[in-house]
């Protein structure tokens, strides 16, 4: 059986020095590959935190945390970022665009991070991720020029660039308006669908977290709820 792409066992978060907040409760939690997951809870429950700690973005304060059956608390600085720019994409409320770069050297960035230089393959690979999210006419076009919905597409195909098996999208319709929401969403579940990518989505929005097809809802720090989507609608 392959291993799951994120997995908790036990997983706390503190932080503090003198004073210690404890802000995850020892969260056993599995996500196997291509599942499409909405993490939910009400504001202060800790989604953010734990979204960093399966981002490689922080580390537990105690428990164990695997992504794709590497144990992370085994890695230094280095094998994380590794780790993070292999395994791991990244979508946000704000799509965090280079304002004075192309759409197409947007994309490119995580690949020029990584290899430490330019070249062509880079430049088609990004062409083909903007065609497939529907910007094949805007490759040389300033991101500043393009529509917010137009930036987040351009924010999902960066995210895209370096083939991950998990994106971690975090309110990545929370900025748009129900159309292009709509939009967004429909070309994460594409990807997921035709790639396997897997995707874990923090939302506070309803009405997208009934589409995906498990719920994992976080309360005060805890695991309160998991339970697959029996009545997802695409």
């Amino acid at each position: 059986m392959a291993d799951p792409v994120v997995e908790l066992r036990g997983v706390v978060k503190e932080y503090g020095d003198v004073i210690r907040t404890r802000v995850l409760h020892g969260l056993d939690l599995r996500v196997e590959a291509g599942e499409f997951t909405a993490l939910i809870g009400p504001s202060g429950s800790g989604k953010s935190t734990l979204l960093n700690l399966i981002g490689l973005l922080d580390r537990p304060t105690e428990g164990k945390l695997f992504i794709a059956g590497q144990e992370i608390g085994l890695l230094d600085d280095d094998g994380l970022t590794a780790c993070r720019g292999r395994s791991i994409g990244f979508v946000f409320q704000f799509h965090h665009l280079l304002p004075e770069f192309s759409a197409i050297e947007n994309v490119m960035i995580p690949m020029m991070a990584l290899h430490g230089r330019q070249d062509p393959s880079m430049r088609e690979c990004a062409g083909t991720l903007l065609g497939q999210v529907g910007l094949g006419r805007f490759l040389d076009q300033r991101a500043t020029l393009l529509s917010g919905g137009q930036q987040q597409r351009v924010a999902i195909a960066r995210a895209l660039a370096m083939a991950p098996r998990l994106v971690l999208a975090d309110e990545p319709t929370g900025n748009l308006d129900t159309a292009s929401a709509d939009e967004i969403f429909t070309l994460l579940r594409t990807f997921n669908e035709k790639a396997g990518v897997t995707f874990l989505i923090v939302t506070h929005d309803p009405r997208l977290a009934a589409r995906c097809d498990r719920i994992v809802e976080l309360v005060d720090g805890r695991i309160v709820a998991d339970r697959p989507n029996q009545a997802r609608r695409t």
